[in-house]
């Protein structure tokens, strides 16, 4: 995803406001923002906090470098996440950060923040999430670039993690609900992304 910092005047449509020209938004939501492997969930979800007057970003990820011994990561495997191809472990550990990310992110909300919580949420991880939020209701977004988009923005990092998550887009488009709000961010630089959210998340990426 091509990021901008939000002090450039880089390209932007006619009449269209810089983020730093934005308002912040004084509204509170949980955001959840999901996608495959480079789909620009960290860049977005960033910036996605930061246009609001009181904003949090909670990193699953981050979450799971806590674990300073014996953490065990998914590694890449033609399968879906949760699936037996992940040992229990794995599965475990995925589901405690999922579960740790959201209760930051009901602490940060209760104390009147928007929060945007920054996960892949795939296949029956989706329901394992709507555990975890019981009660609660919040905005969920996919982000979802074509496999094209993706092996460009890891050839500009100089990275080719698509080879071996690639697999995810799959589990993305036919083994996940198409609930919420769902963005095909492929033409869009990570800004132009957040102002879709922006217009739209709050009529058509509401689940409870």
């Amino acid at each position: 995803m091509r990021s901008r910092s939000t002090k450039t005047t880089a390209r932007r449509t006619h009449n269209q406001p810089t983020v730093a020209s934005i308002e912040l938004d004084e509204r509170r939501a949980i955001f959840v923002v999901s996608g495959t492997q480079g789909a620009g969930k960290t860049t977005v979800s960033s910036l996605l906090a930061r246009r609001f007057k009181r904003g949090v970003r909670v990193s699953a990820d981050d979450l799971q470098k806590m674990i300073v011994s014996g953490t065990e990561w998914p590694v890449a495997a033609q399968t879906t996440l949760n699936s037996p191809d992940f040992d229990d472990e794995v599965v475990r550990q995925l589901r405690l950060r999922l579960h740790n990310m959201c209760l930051l992110g009901r602490s940060f909300f209760d104390a009147g923040f928007a929060v945007v919580l920054d996960d892949i949420i795939v296949g029956d991880r989706l329901a394992d999430l709507r555990a975890e939020l019981s009660g609660v209701e919040f905005l969920f977004v996919m982000l979802n670039p074509s496999k094209e988009a993706v092996r460009e923005r890891e050839r500009q990092r100089g990275t080719e993690l698509w080879r071996e998550w690639e697999w995810l887009t799959e589990s993305v488009e036919q083994a996940t609900p198409r609930v919420g709000l769902w963005l095909n961010s492929s033409d869009q630089t990570a800004e132009e992304t957040v102002d879709e959210i922006m217009s739209k998340a709050w009529a058509e990426a509401k689940l409870s």
